[in-house]
């Protein structure tokens, strides 16, 4: 017999306001366990807001999110920072410290956050290097890497506590094409292998119907589409016939 999957993620009725600005005005959506979530929108839409309210970074002024049935917005501190153990978060710039080999970088959740033993951490470290394709690194220091290194040694770290979620904010940003596929491949064995669920926050769509299990759409502070690749293809909504348009003609202006 077939279960339902849990629902990992969602929101009810979310505003968020900056100043007198309305980013966020009514956002509902869920998300169900395994379930990759490509949300776009164009620039300033609120996007990678969204990942940070998720994160428990900021707080809605109304609204309620929950990850599985834990309401965020009514946790102690203490009560948030146990959930958090359980959501990584690949960062747009990858924010590594600059002053920490990469095997630091990556046991610094672990050395912070766990009571495992140095030698646990460290097997654990190599685990997730191995698990993105860069076990040999381990010594460096972010410098020396290239961008799509960085982004990877981003993942392996915010993988490290083997979280149930895991937010991508703009994960191909930057990339050539061969990084930029490296990190898709990973989301999808993320997803397949280790049953992760993942919200990609992402502009590049190439990139989102790679990933994709579903597709939403954010504008003028609401979901305005949520619905599968396919749907999204063939959507009818004139803001996203237009922002699948002005995605075409890019392409076929870029040498």
């Amino acid at each position: 017999m077939n279960s339902t999957p849990e629902t990992m993620v969602e929101m009810r009725g979310v505003e968020l306001m900056f100043s007198d600005k309305a980013v966020l005005d009514g956002v509902n959506f869920s998300v169900r366990a395994e379930e990759v979530l490509v949300i776009m929108g164009m620039s300033g839409s609120g996007k990678s807001t969204l990942l940070s309210l998720l994160m428990g970074l900021l707080e809605p002024n109304k609204g309620s999110i929950f990850f599985k049935k834990e309401n965020l917005t009514q946790l102690s501190r203490a009560e948030l920072n146990a959930v958090r153990m359980q959501i990584g978060m690949v960062y747009q710039n990858a924010a590594l410290l600059s002053s920490l080999t990469v095997q630091q970088n990556i046991a610094l959740p672990l050395e912070e956050l766990s009571d495992k033993s140095r030698e646990e951490i460290d097997t654990l470290v190599d685990q997730k290097l191995e698990m993105v394709g860069l076990k040999d690194i381990r010594n460096k220091l972010p410098s020396e890497l290239s961008g799509g290194m960085q982004k990877r040694v981003g993942l392996a770290r915010a993988l490290a506590m083997d979280p149930k979620l895991v937010l991508f904010d703009e994960p191909s940003a930057g990339l050539d094409p061969i990084n930029s596929k490296l990190i898709d491949d990973l989301i999808i064995r993320l997803r397949t292998e280790q049953k992760v669920t993942s919200i990609v926050v992402t502009h590049e769509m190439d990139n989102a119907f790679a990933v994709a299990t579903r597709m939403a759409f954010l504008d003028g502070g609401k979901i305005v589409f949520d619905g599968t690749p396919e749907e999204f293809r063939h959507s009818r909504l004139p803001i996203i016939i237009s922002f699948l348009s002005s995605f075409s003609n890019h392409r076929k202006s870029t040498p």
